[in-house]
């Protein structure tokens, strides 16, 4: 349901990770907010026909996240698209499960490097391009989606869980500088739970809907949020008080 007088109404906002999952349900909020989406996924196939659903408010943008390269068109692009931004959303992310003691790393040394680009990399490059082209917007907005696994880290996943402990620490960092020297920026962290997606399947049980993730996120913005524990994760904050060994056994 579109909120009333919402920050999001006539906003753009760029977006990544859009095809399929969280990024897809939350493009769909989006735009029922009013907001006109700068739609940023890999498969340019899969950004028409997201397009075809949901209107001319969605600007589609196929890059590759993992290369500089490619970041840098996609800036430029929707710069010249648009000329400025509301808000940067930053929800592409992959897990590749991965042991580095097993004695068969393989590719291992590639596939690590590709993740960290895309979890870490990216959104670190996007926020300082777009960051300046966001100045004098009302109300200008940062989301960087984490994972509980930033907060205690998944024994099959480190390089997953060591990248989102990385945006986390930058996302805290960021609004410390907004706060002293932007104070209209907010900027958000959204600590998620397991989410039943692509990247997930087969992994886990009490996944919640990718709706449900995609809701949870377009509240905050609205609310001008800085931090939101999504779901089961809202229970780490408080289990770390009891014991902080809880949230490493039970996520490890």
């Amino acid at each position: 349901m579109r909120t009333e007088r919402s920050r999001l109404d006539g906003a753009t906002v760029v977006l990544t990770g859009v095809s399929r999952g969280i990024g897809r349900a939350l493009c769909k909020l989006l735009i029922a907010e009013g907001a006109t989406v700068a739609a940023v996924a890999r498969d340019a196939t899969a950004l028409a026909g997201l397009r075809d659903a949901l209107g001319d408010r969605v600007v589609p943008f196929a890059c590759d996240l993992s290369k500089v390269a490619a970041r840098d068109e996609l800036i430029d692009a929707v710069t010249g698209r648009f000329g400025s931004i509301d808000g940067l959303i930053n929800n592409a992310a992959v897990q590749t499960e991965m042991s580095f003691t097993s004695g068969n790393v393989g590719d291992i040394a590639q596939k690590s490097a590709q993740e960290i680009e895309i979890n870490l990399t990216a959104p670190v490059h996007l926020v300082s391009r777009f960051l300046p082209i966001m100045s004098g917007r009302a109300a200008p907005f940062i989301v960087n989606l984490t994972s509980g696994l930033a907060i205690a880290p998944k024994e099959a996943a480190p390089v997953y869980s060591g990248t989102k402990a990385g945006l986390r620490s930058f996302t805290k960092a960021l609004r410390y500088q907004a706060q002293s020297s932007c104070p209209e920026l907010c900027v958000t962290e959204v600590i998620m739970a397991l989410v039943d997606t692509d990247m997930t399947r087969g992994r886990g049980r009490g996944k919640i809907s990718a709706e449900r993730a995609a809701a949870e996120i377009v509240e905050a913005i609205v609310a001008g949020k800085h931090e939101v524990w999504v779901a089961k994760a809202k229970m780490l904050p408080i289990l770390a008080r009891v014991s902080p060994g809880i949230p490493e056994r039970l996520l490890r």
